[in-house]
């Protein structure tokens, strides 16, 4: 009794697996030597679809406010608030806060503010010192100083018009000190005098600049 042949494949049979498999090596060859030049674009609308993240976005103006209120508002908390049991001297208490707001803008809050840029130096024109040595630290400091006085200032005015009003002792204290407010009151200064630079600096390029 003779042995029965092995049935060989079909050639359309042998010439599909052989396509296959040229497919699958020129796939993985097209993989390996991708690079920017060799690859084809991909439309944004389809990169966003695969883009992980909250649907809602919030706009970038509003993270950087909140950021920069919620510092102040932090230092006003941990240094104005948790110092005032063991420092009584208002003065005392003002130089540290002062102090603490200029160190945290420049080292906390300007970085903050850097990480979220999308192309360097975005986000300069929500910084009134953008320097990143020792001296933008001891501008910040003195930067820190100069919108605690205004925000202290508008403080006492309010205090002092609410007495007047309502017809209060001059020692009563209607509006008091606590975060959230001095984090607004502090962004809402510190914004006006980042306009006020901006403006002055305007003018002033406006003024040198070479007539055509």
């Amino acid at each position: 009794m003779s042995k029965k042949r092995n049935r060989q494949p079909d050639k359309p049979e042998v010439e599909k697996q052989t396509e296959y498999y040229r497919l699958k090596s020129d796939a993985v060859n097209d993989l390996v030597t991708a690079n920017e030049e060799n690859s084809p674009e991909v439309p944004e609308e389809e990169l966003r679809a695969y883009r992980s993240g909250p649907k809602m976005k919030v706009a970038d103006w509003v993270k950087i406010l909140f950021i920069k209120g919620w510092f102040a508002g932090a230092v006003c908390y941990f240094f104005f608030w948790g110092l005032g049991g063991f420092i009584p001297n208002l003065l005392d208490q003002l130089f540290i806060t002062g102090l603490a707001l200029g160190i945290v803008t420049d080292l906390l809050a300007n970085p903050v503010l850097r990480f979220f840029e999308k192309t360097k130096g975005q986000n300069a024109r929500w910084m009134m010192i953008t320097r990143k040595t020792y001296s933008g630290l001891f501008l910040n400091i003195l930067y820190g100083y100069l919108v605690l006085f205004l925000v202290f200032t508008l403080y006492n005015l309010i205090n002092i018009e609410a007495i007047r009003l309502l017809s209060l002792p001059g020692d009563q204290v209607v509006l008091g000190v606590e975060p959230v407010l001095f984090g607004a009151f502090y962004l809402g200064f510190d914004l006006l005098l980042i306009k006020a630079k901006h403006m002055v600096s305007g003018m002033v390029h406006d003024a040198t600049r070479k007539p055509v």
